[in-house]
């Protein structure tokens, strides 16, 4: 019988190194690390098993002296199963295009418009003929946390933690905790609602370290899927090996 090979997907970001293994689509694990040791101490595929890595912090040739197995990296240069209409697509982030064929592989037909709620927040749109169009990018959650605590004299360095976020709030922390969270709540569903007004049916996936504070939006075609780049980068890499 022949043995089922997985995949591995590393999506290298700013802050955090996520990992996820697949078997045939299916996501079987994933782990996130905090700096590259970490990861190498768990990062083991056997022999034939297949490796894409998307990285914003080191090159390929960096991570071929750190990383020993061979493995695909993901770069502008990279076969896509997707058509990508960016008017810049020497800027565009690779997280964003990899999103979009993430919800792609979940949802087969139809527009989509990804949410990867990260250190920015980016809205990217898919449309029925898997043509990328683009879309926008805001301030993430932390972002705004930091900026008002940095361009301020007094405001403190607050965080978000649950979804319980009364739209007045009581102190300051409360204040600014309404302030990020209701804002960022109301420019997704303005985004959400310009798209399904314009588009139709359009199927909504929120992604991202911050997607779970949002839970509260999942509803009919709005889905929080936290991994989704790592759906997508499973995806460029299926079709790469197919091709």
């Amino acid at each position: 019988m022949k043995k089922e090979l997985r995949h591995w997907t590393v999506d290298m970001g700013n802050t955090r190194i996520k990992c996820g293994v697949f078997l045939e689509g299916e996501l079987l694990e994933s782990n996130s690390f905090t700096d590259l040791l970490s990861f190498k101490n768990y990062f083991r595929p056997e022999v034939d098993e297949q490796v894409i890595i998307s990285s914003v912090k080191w090159s390929e040739n960096e991570l071929k002296e750190t990383v020993k197995f061979p493995f695909l990296f993901f770069d502008r240069n990279t076969p896509l199963p997707v058509n990508n209409d960016y008017a810049s697509s020497e800027t565009l982030g690779l997280d964003r295009i990899a999103a979009v064929i993430g919800g792609r592989h979940l949802k087969k037909s139809g527009p989509l418009l990804c949410i990867d709620l990260g250190t920015c927040i980016t809205y990217d749109f898919l449309d029925e003929n898997d043509r990328f169009k683009g879309g926008a990018i805001s301030p993430g959650i932390s972002l705004r946390s930091r900026a008002m605590h940095e361009f301020t004299a007094r405001l403190p360095l607050v965080h978000l933690t649950g979804e319980n976020f009364p739209v007045t709030g009581t102190d300051t922390v409360s204040c600014m905790q309404s302030g990020i969270f209701h804002g960022v709540m109301g420019e997704m569903k303005e985004y959400i609602r310009y798209y399904q007004k314009a588009f139709g049916e359009v199927h909504v996936f929120i992604s991202g370290g911050d997607a779970e504070i949002f839970e509260s939006l999942i509803k009919d075609h709005i889905f929080v899927i936290p991994n989704l780049v790592l759906y997508g980068l499973d995806r460029i890499l299926t079709y790469n090996v197919e091709k």
